[in-house]
């Protein structure tokens, strides 16, 4: 089978599409044909050490795939072999097979095509854990989405939709805030890429602040951290609950007094061990996101596709901020 694997640190660059054995399923895995693999930020992060997941190399990038089963190994219950499924393995998506455990597959259903639901688990889980776990946002609620074009943010923006919020989405071009109006944003703001100086810190605060209105936002919704962190946080209202996502502008240092004036709380996000530690609060999730779905209240969108050799592309992109929605890698 061809995999695209990572063989030193580094850029997507140094991905290299190998031809290697095809894996086996054993006691209670799955071995599933992949169709489909959505890229997303880890990816760049992991093939440069950066990430907290090490696997040992060669591996092959991509942590959330489509596909259908091929075989299945001893002790497996529920699945045969055909089965269409969703997963999240972590890394080694960028192959035309994968071993997984057959307890994290997902049922796909035969209405969602591969790609669409490649791009489903990891933007909307993730952001539906943070909006309404993490988050407590409540119908009426003022949100704020800050990277409210990429593929978690226009998750966030339907999901805060779908709650009955009133959703600011923040963007870097104008071709962004369309694609957050079309999500549903009640408005948007467009804001200069960072790094910022202390005026140009204060003026993205006073943008913040006057689309929040006179109480501030309820809930702060940050993929994106770096410069963009302290000036969303002044607009936060009484009691508000800022939700970290994630942090490719860089990790930002919050000056903790803000907190302390508004009586705000900082909340972690962290998708992947929440699943982990209460799979059976994450697959209720799982089943309200299909239910959104079939609603049409969500509508995962898959802006670009790429042939497995030019995976690297897909990742390049997504480390240039440059993606709206989800990019996704494609086997046939």
């Amino acid at each position: 089978m061809r995999t695209l694997r990572s063989h030193t640190p580094g850029g997507p660059e140094t991905l290299q599409l190998d031809e290697v054995d095809s894996p086996t399923a054993g006691p209670g895995e799955l071995l599933v044909d992949v169709k489909a693999a959505a890229i997303n930020y880890p990816d760049v992060l992991i093939i440069q050490d950066l990430y907290q997941m090490r696997p040992p190399r060669p591996f092959a990038p991509g942590g959330e795939i489509a596909g259908v089963v091929a075989a299945v190994g001893d002790g497996v219950d529920g699945w045969n072999k055909g089965d269409r499924i969703i997963a999240v393995p972590g890394f080694g998506g960028l192959a035309e097979q994968i071993v997984i455990p057959a307890a994290s597959a997902i049922p796909l259903p035969e209405s969602i095509k591969f790609r669409d639901g490649a791009a489903l688990l990891l933007t909307y889980a993730t952001s539906i854990h943070a909006l309404y776990d993490r988050g407590d946002l409540k119908e009426g609620d003022n949100l704020l989405v800050l990277g409210a074009a990429g593929g978690v943010g226009l998750a966030a923006v339907e999901l805060g939709k779908a709650r009955g919020a009133c959703v600011v989405a923040a963007v870097s071009s104008p071709e962004k805030a369309r694609a957050a109006r079309d999500a549903g944003a009640d408005d948007c703001i467009v804001y200069d890429r960072g790094p910022f100086d202390k005026e140009a810190s204060k003026a993205l605060a006073a943008d913040f602040k006057k689309a929040a209105g006179g109480d501030g936002f309820d809930v702060i919704f940050d993929p994106v951290g770096g410069d963009y962190c302290e000036p969303a946080l002044r607009s936060i209202a009484w009691e508000g609950r800022y939700l970290v996502i994630g942090f490719p502008a860089g990790i930002p240092k919050l000056p903790l007094n803000l907190t302390l004036l508004k009586s705000g709380d900082v909340r972690g996000v962290f998708w992947g061990a929440f699943a982990a530690r209460d799979p059976k609060a994450n697959a209720a999730h799982v089943k309200t996101l299909f239910e959104f779905w079939a609603e049409g209240k969500i509508n995962p969108r898959v802006t670009g596709t790429f042939p497995l050799e030019r995976g690297g592309e897909a990742i390049a992109a997504m480390a240039a901020r440059k993606a709206i929605g989800k990019l996704v890698v494609t086997m046939d």
